[in-house]
């Protein structure tokens, strides 16, 4: 048998078209459901676990920028006033910059009703708020240094420690009570995304399943129709055979003539 001949391929038939449709099918479908439950993953990964992290630093370094306001309060000179309070520009950009980059990702909206956005913009609003009070805080500061008798800079230092005590401190408590309610909605929408990723974890499953027992028995059941035999003929005539015709050997009465 020649190369040519090996090779040639022949049409497939229609019980082998409906097979290879039905697996074809069954393998899209699964790959769309993996490929969904991959990017389900990437996003809690990506937008909810290191999202947490970083919201979990905004609480710390709004502790740490409260102290250092509070540092400043106790600053025995100019200079000393000055080396601590360089830094607050730099922590402030950094809260900001972390609560810009978490609203910037995908909010959602539980099942239970809570919204992401609506709580990140809370978050804002409370920092906002904690920000102003501190920067007048660390303004009566810079005029103690200014103030042109001592007990025009004691009455300066007072002031500034009142605002910070009344004022400062129930802002703190609020960006921190806006932080734990973003981070509980946080955890609901992922409880959401992980049970939608086992429900379809589930459903893939059973597809699969049920799909891969019914092109079993289809396959079976068309391969015993196609090896059927074919009804076969009341009766053949050979060739050599006597035609049996009136009149032929296989009367015995007109064999005797």
């Amino acid at each position: 048998m020649s190369l040519v001949s090996r090779l040639k391929l022949s049409f497939p038939s229609t019980n082998q078209l409906i097979i290879s449709i039905l697996i074809a099918g069954l393998g899209w479908v699964s790959g769309q459901a993996l490929s969904r439950i991959d990017q389900d993953l990437r996003i809690m990964y990506t937008e909810y676990t290191l999202g947490a992290a970083d919201l979990a630093h905004i609480s710390a370094d709004v502790i740490r920028y409260r102290n250092t306001i509070i540092r400043s309060l106790e600053a025995e000179n100019q200079t000393t006033f000055e080396r601590i309070t360089e830094s607050l520009p730099a922590q402030r950009a950094r809260i900001q910059h972390a609560v810009d980059r978490y609203a910037a990702a995908g909010l959602r909206v539980s099942r239970s009703g809570r919204s992401e956005e609506k709580d990140i913009q809370a978050v804002r609003e409370s920092l906002d708020q904690y920000f102003h009070v501190a920067s007048k805080t660390v303004d009566l500061l810079s005029q103690v240094w200014r103030a042109g008798s001592g007990a025009e800079a004691t009455e300066l230092r007072r002031k500034a420690e009142i605002h910070a005590a009344d004022n400062g401190g129930p802002k703190v408590m609020q960006v921190s009570l806006a932080l734990d309610r973003l981070l509980e909605t946080v955890a609901d929408v992922a409880k959401d995304m992980r049970d939608e990723g086992t429900k379809t974890i589930l459903s893939t499953s059973y597809w699969i399943v049920g799909g891969s027992f019914f092109i079993a028995l289809l396959n079976l059941f068309l391969s015993r129709a196609s090896q059927a035999p074919a009804s076969r003929p009341e009766e053949t005539i050979r060739p050599d055979s006597p035609l049996g015709l009136p009149g032929d050997g296989s009367n015995p009465a007109l064999r005797a003539d």
